[in-house]
């Protein structure tokens, strides 16, 4: 598309004609993505910082200071141990976790505090056993 839009062609007409005259060569045939939707970042809402938030994802990066971060996974871990199938699964999930939030409480990251101790590892086991005669 390197002519240059003839004087006095209403724009939106001269537009139509290149895509025309390019859909009657073929240029749009076999490209990529055809016939595929629309991925969801296109359909969703605008997003200004929408590049930081790819990037992120595809580095494998959070954006939350890392005493929050362990807190959800803390609470993460702690419903996947009442979830789990044996009591050896709960107490290596907590056992995990628990070394995490020792090793945060002991040498504290820069941000917010964690506000968390280490899970009672029995106390939690004897929550999963009622939970599994119930």
């Amino acid at each position: 598309m390197t002519e240059r839009k003839p004087p006095g062609v209403p724009f939106e007409s001269w537009v139509d004609k290149q895509i025309q005259d390019a859909q009657r060569r073929g240029d749009f045939d076999g490209l990529t993505g055809s016939g595929q939707p629309l991925p969801t970042e296109l359909t969703s809402t605008y997003d200004e910082l929408w590049w930081i938030k790819r990037k992120m994802a595809r580095e494998g990066l959070s954006a939350l200071p890392p005493a929050l971060a362990l807190r959800k996974e803390a609470e993460d871990a702690l419903e996947a141990a009442l979830d789990a199938p044996s009591e050896h699964t709960v107490r290596k999930i907590l056992t995990e976790v628990n070394a995490k939030i020792r090793d945060m409480m002991f040498r504290p990251p820069p941000g917010p505090p964690l506000g968390k101790k280490p899970y009672d590892v029995e106390a939690v086991v004897a929550e999963w056993r009622a939970r599994r005669e119930s």
